[in-house]
């Protein structure tokens, strides 16, 4: 019969459907005597109870493929694998059927029968599993790690289990590459096996992510928590972080079969490669996101007009957020480099956020110069700074009038009429701006 917790496992079925494979070896080994018979009629009964035991539970499906049966050995035949039964729900009875049929007489080509599981899962979304049940080590120079492996990279199937049957000591490093290992060394610790395997399969688990602050508090929240699989990267929960009514993190339903990377979406975004969760118990997963708040502000304004600032990580020059003023937005502590978008651009660099705090970044109100010309024609605005003069704007060369918006500074235009052909036109003009202020400048 199940354990108690295989059974509270069925009352709470997982949303998401569940499909498992047992891969069984019915190579000749498993006539070898065990316990109180053989080892293949120990694991046959064994399983028959476990099927038995699952009958009726909601969102699972069961298939069995079984290896070492078709062909006697001597000779060896490595494609002595065949799906008995495919996946259906309540299919014991055709699983036990298949079993008493079954005459264990071959080889033990396990990593070809994994490459065959890959295709007998059904194409729809779910929890894809395979328990290996098995004596013996590959014999036909396959490598069941690596096909594992593949499997997990292209999310056809989460780690595998594998239960050992008396397994030779020198054998099990062999199958721990392959999957979560279980050894059996007596019919006791197989059925104890068998039971805890089950019930990881079929029971989703808890977790809490921490967001730490510089003290390692886990009061840092309201950012957006990324789990992908750690082989494949694919995407597989996604919930928005929260403190909740008793002031922790709150708890989340995830799978404890997979390896994850965890990603928290702060500005810049903070993660945790490898992890991996127990079964059946709440796991704390902690991430150093400590943050604080960046404010921009235009001195004097009450508006943003639309302005932004390229927001950069120190020294870096990958764009990590472009934001806009009025905006308070969270960062990591540390420094950061901004770009304001104004004419000409403004550059603040090393602009600390610290753990908690809101640093405000304030700068001058523009002023509006309204250019009226003569004529069109092709004209730069240039400022000057530190004895030099720097490229700011060009002026429409199909217009005599436009308002430019400009920061607080000393400018010139350089202008010459579209329609005169000789640098001697060249006209040049210079003007201030100030805070708050529109002036008009006539090129004549």
């Amino acid at each position: 019969m199940l354990s108690t917790s295989i059974l509270m496992a069925q009352k709470k079925s997982p949303e998401q459907p569940t499909g498992i494979l047992f891969l069984f070896d019915a190579s000749q080994s498993m006539y070898a005597r065990w316990e109180t018979n053989t080892k293949y009629e120990v694991a046959k009964k064994m399983l028959g109870e476990m099927v038995d035991s699952l009958q009726g539970m909601q969102n699972l499906e069961l298939a069995m493929r079984v290896y070492g049966h078709t062909k006697k050995y001597p000779p060896q035949d490595c494609d002595d694998t065949r799906l008995e039964v495919p996946f259906g729900k309540d299919n014991g009875f055709s699983i036990k059927k298949r079993l008493e049929e079954i005459s264990p007489s071959g080889t033990t080509p396990i990593a070809r029968s994994l490459e065959e599981c890959g295709g007998d899962f059904p194409k729809s979304p779910a929890r894809n599993i395979i328990i290996l049940i098995t004596d013996g080590i590959e014999e036909c120079n396959g490598d069941p790690c690596a096909v594992s492996a593949m499997l997990q990279k292209k999310g056809i199937a989460l780690k595998p289990f594998v239960i050992g049957l008396g397994l030779n000591k020198d054998f099990i490093k062999q199958f721990e590459c392959v999957g979560n290992y279980f050894d059996a060394t007596d019919e006791v610790q197989f059925k104890n096996a068998f039971n805890i395997v089950i019930t990881q399969a079929l029971n989703n688990t808890t977790a809490q992510v921490n967001l730490l602050d510089i003290h390692s508090h886990p009061v840092e929240t309201n950012t957006s928590i990324t789990f992908y699989d750690q082989r494949s990267g694919a995407v597989l929960y996604n919930f928005m972080h929260t403190i909740n009514s008793k002031g922790v993190p709150d708890t989340v339903q995830i799978d404890p079969l997979g390896m994850y990377r965890v990603t928290a979406h702060t500005l810049p975004s903070v993660s945790k490669d490898s992890v991996t969760l127990t079964a059946g118990k709440h796991n704390l997963i902690a991430l150093d996101a400590p943050q604080g708040d960046l404010q921009l502000r235009i001195d004097g304004a009450n508006e943003s007009n639309q302005l932004f600032a390229i927001v950069r990580k120190e020294g870096e020059s990958v764009t990590l957020n472009v934001q806009e003023f009025t905006d308070i937005t969270r960062y990591i502590v540390g420094d950061y480099d901004l770009e304001v978008l104004t004419t000409p651009r403004i550059y603040i660099d090393n602009v600390n956020i610290a753990q908690s705090k809101t640093t405000s970044v304030q700068i001058p109100t523009p002023g509006i110069a309204t250019i009226i010309c003569n004529a069109p024609g092709y004209g730069d605005i240039l400022v000057e700074k530190d004895n030099k003069l720097e490229w700011v704007d060009r002026l429409s060369i199909n217009s005599v009038k436009e308002s430019i918006v400009l920061q607080p500074g000393l400018y010139r235009i350089v202008f010459r009429p579209k329609n005169s052909q000789s640098v001697i036109y060249t006209i040049e003009k210079t003007f201030r701006i100030a805070s708050g202020i529109s002036i008009s400048v006539n090129i004549n």
